[in-house]
């Protein structure tokens, strides 16, 4: 009786993280077996296992390739039902795009199941320094599901800012161009496709963040490297599949702006306060989900790094 209600209590659960996969992302078919699942553009939550981001899935004839791991092992468990649901295929590859958690603190759960995390040494080494932290941060409002994660960067990671990664048939380039939204962001590039998965270089329908970890004037510089490969769609980091023009409006435009009125303002030594007065109003942006919560914050601290000298 005890085994048959474990069993029962097993398929309950998985019953259950089945349909919150559903619930907490959109997928999109992009053609030639690559899928993007388009996570909620909100906050980290409970109910969507802090998968408020973009992840990817290519199928090929060797195993299928997961770009970017999830916030948690539970998270990561989410991610693999999905991925397995579009290829019929287990998950040969884990590229991480980034440091943030919900990138790749999922990393060890794929570990687990014999899978290969692949990463540039830039981004394993930001990785490095910021898990444990990240990890005691999301436990907060994940609670138990950050039960049985662990920091767990490649254990291999690649040298160089360019490596070109070939399995089953399927080519693609992990690329570095600069520190962007944290130090060795990356971006997978899918030449014969023509497909970006910009990781969080690019953020559309919702603003993007600066944080502590950011640095405005390098991810402009990364963000234009980016879309110099003139890729026909875009996989943002957050927000739905789009073009290069979206992208240049709602990032490109909006580094742009933070960059050019914090450098100036730097110069004059107007002070925070004074450039946060000066740049807070942004029309062109202010449609941008989390708009009102972010933009101060985000004139804040790009001006800061400006008068700092970073």
């Amino acid at each position: 009786m005890k085994k048959i209600l474990l069993a029962l209590t097993g398929a309950l659960m998985l019953f259950a993280q089945t349909l919150r996969a559903e619930a907490v992302f959109t997928v999109d078919a992009l053609g030639n077996g690559v899928f993007a699942l388009i996570g909620q553009t909100g906050g980290r939550l409970y109910e969507n296992h802090g998968l408020n981001a973009n992840y990817g899935v290519i199928d090929t004839a060797a195993g299928t390739i997961l770009i970017d791991a999830g916030a948690s092992a539970v998270a990561a468990r989410v991610l693999e039902m999905e991925a397995r649901k579009l290829t019929g295929k287990p998950v040969k590859w884990v590229i991480n795009t980034g440091a943030q958690d919900h990138r790749w603190l999922g990393n060890a759960y794929f570990a687990a199941q014999g899978a290969q995390i692949i990463a540039l040494q830039r981004t394993a080494t930001t990785q490095t320094r910021l898990g444990k932290g990240q990890i005691e941060a999301l436990g907060r409002d994940l609670k138990e599901q950050m039960e049985g994660t662990a920091p767990a960067p490649a254990a291999q990671p690649l040298a160089g800012d360019t490596q070109t990664l070939t399995l089953g048939g399927r080519t693609l380039e992990l690329r570095y161009f600069g520190h962007a939204h944290f130090a060795g962001d990356a971006v997978v590039w899918l030449p014969q496709e023509k497909i970006l998965f910009s990781g969080d270089h690019i953020y559309v329908d919702r603003l993007l963040g600066i944080l502590p970890e950011s640095n405005a004037e390098t991810w402009l510089k990364a963000f234009r490297q980016a879309i110099a490969l003139q890729p026909q769609r875009i996989v943002p980091g957050h927000g739905r599949v789009c073009d290069v023009a979206q992208a240049q409006r709602e990032t490109g435009d909006y580094l742009a702006f933070l960059v050019d009125g914090g450098r100036k303002l730097a110069e004059e030594m107007a002070g925070v306060d004074a450039a946060v007065a000066a740049l807070q109003d942004a029309p062109a942006f202010a449609g941008l989900k989390n708009f009102a919560d972010l933009h101060r914050g985000n004139v804040n601290r790009a001006y800061l790094r400006f008068e700092a000298g970073q």
